[in-house]
């Protein structure tokens, strides 16, 4: 008999079963605009069904799975040899599987490449966002790999490869490999050049031995890794692979798991290197050089990644306030939560027009666009991470307090949420190597302005703010100290540029409005009432 005291009324029913790419206006109309119209229908097709996939109720259970099911360190195997594996549930293999065969390690040799890979990263992310450590750092390894033509022509057909294929075993035997990375050590933390691992050359070319340890190691289940050591010649960028060419295992001592905040799908570790067989990749003493392409092309995934947990976020409380009544009416009507879902759905929308107009210049490799990535990379790495806490914060409290429940999933976008803005160099980094581009790199201040000068004139408030920014950047004296407000303006200038020229009219007002005019308060919801914010959350909302 059903208990008559307990009749659910007034929940919303789950968000699953939708398309998240094209219900996703901003990121489609971003797709449309910067790939090609002979790739348009194509491209199309293959993020709806990703979309559709990662909306749907199997992908959301694989991303409840491999949370709840964190890795397993197995050091030795029963009869005490050592092993060194990461064992995962069942669901983290099938959401690497679904990434490497939409192309998600695939940006570099095929059209369009960087815009179809970011748009599918932010697609599938909202599915579950751990295991796109490993799905970024293998993207992001090839033009490091690049500057060894050889190793390059061994390797990269298996990064790129669209088929996952999990396991530890003998290189050539594989379709497709996956990449980490080790930079970090104890006593340097983002100051790699304090590292103190050792590279000792061995006879043949190019082969080296290393010894030392890395604090942070990312992806340890992964095939292949790039670090960095101190050679003969100075600090230098190696491949190290898991497994030996004869099929032998590499000497590579995961001493324990990371226990993180949050990320809790993905095995973050802390390795020892002793006598481990490693390839030099570029030239000795140009390890950072050589590397730097890799950072350059994971930091453009953290604003992927940050981008993509603020899109779910705005889905999440968009359509829990369509549907939820309080106080005689649909929470989504009432003014005040209007406001906080728009101001809310600026934010998300501000920084995936930026992520995409950061791939479509990767694409386009003018010269002037890889100068305006120079910049462009760590100030919106800088801004767009560190929005996206309170931006899930702040969604989170839409939901009430069933928000703050874990089934909700809104908790475990929380705890990832802080994760992008410190992995790849931390808020500070960012803003210095802003800082480090202005004073020795003029073709990229040029870049930049030339960039957001494109909408100069368009609206007022941007103008204005443009006119400041001008104003800071003339005197680079005390400009250390200042750094964060100044990268800050710049992201925010970018951002308003382009969403003045691309978005809908009542997005760039009420953006130019808040974020450039300093009509707005210091928490969200304080938007200008005069503002059409209705449209703004209305062009937010998932049609479920």
């Amino acid at each position: 008999m059903a208990a008559t005291t307990h009749t659910v009324t007034n929940q919303a029913p789950p968000l699953v079963e939708y398309d998240v790419f094209t219900s996703d206006r901003a990121l489609s109309e971003g797709v449309e605009r910067h790939i090609a119209p002979e790739l348009a229908e194509t491209v199309r097709e293959e993020l709806a069904g990703l979309g559709r996939s990662a909306g749907s109720f199997q992908a959301q259970e694989w991303g409840v799975q491999a949370n709840e099911n964190p890795p397993k360190l197995r050091t030795h195997d029963r009869y005490g040899h050592r092993i060194d594996e990461v064992e995962f549930h069942p669901a983290w293999h099938r959401l690497l599987d679904r990434a490497v065969a939409a192309g998600l390690t695939d940006a570099w040799g095929r059209p369009g490449g960087h815009v179809r890979r970011a748009a599918g990263f932010l697609v599938w992310t909202q599915a579950e966002a751990g295991h796109g450590c490993p799905v970024s750092m293998t993207h992001a390894a090839v033009p490091a790999l690049r500057t060894d033509p050889a190793l390059a022509a061994v390797w990269e057909p298996r990064l790129t490869s669209h088929v996952y294929e999990e396991g530890l075993t003998t290189p050539s035997l594989k379709t497709g490999a996956l990449f980490g990375m080790g930079m970090t050590e104890k006593q340097g933390g983002s100051d790699v050049r304090a590292n103190t691992t050792r590279a000792e050359p061995l006879a043949g070319a190019g082969e080296y031995l290393l010894t030392g340890h890395k604090w942070f190691c990312s992806a340890p289940m992964s095939d292949g890794f790039l670090v960095l050591a101190q050679a003969p010649g100075g600090l230098s960028c190696f491949l190290v692979p898991r497994v030996l060419a004869d099929g032998t295992r590499n000497v590579f001592r995961i001493q324990r798991l990371k226990d993180k905040l949050g990320n809790r799908s993905n095995a973050s570790s802390e390795v020892e290197f002793d006598g481990t067989w490693a390839r030099l990749v570029g030239e000795e003493g140009r390890g950072v050089r050589t590397i730097i392409e890799m950072v350059a092309a994971t930091r453009l995934d953290c604003v992927l990644g940050s981008a993509a947990l603020m899109r779910q976020s705005v889905a999440q409380a968009t359509h829990h306030a369509a549907y939820r009544s309080a106080f005689g009416g649909k929470l989504i009507d009432k003014p005040l939560m209007r406001n906080v879902l728009a101001d809310l759905a600026l934010e998300s929308e501000a920084a995936t027009t930026l992520a995409m107009r950061l791939a479509a210049a990767y694409d386009s490799d003018t010269e002037q666009d890889r100068a305006f990535l120079r910049l462009a990379v760590p100030a919106a790495k800088y801004w767009v991470t560190k929005r996206c806490t309170p931006v899930a914060a702040e969604a989170l409290e839409c939901l009430g307090g069933n928000g703050y429940v874990e089934e909700s999933g809104m908790p475990r976008l929380l705890r990832e949420s802080p994760l992008n803005s410190i992995w790849e160099g931390s808020g500070n980094v960012q803003a210095l190597d802003v800082l480090r581009a202005l004073q020795r790199e003029p073709q990229a201040l040029n870049a930049f302005l030339t960039e957001i000068g494109q909408a100069r004139g368009a609206d007022h408030r941007l103008d204005g703010a443009i006119k400041d920014l001008l104003t800071e950047l003339a005197d680079l004296g005390g400009m250390e100290g200042r750094a964060r407000r100044v990268v800050e303006r710049m992201a925010l200038v970018l951002q308003g540029s382009l969403l003045v020229r691309w978005a809908p009219p009542e997005v760039a007002d009420a953006f130019c409005a808040s974020r450039l005019g300093g009509d707005w308060g210091a928490a969200f919801g304080t938007l200008p009432h005069s503002l059409d914010l209705a449209a703004v959350v209305e062009r937010a909302r998932v049609e479920a």
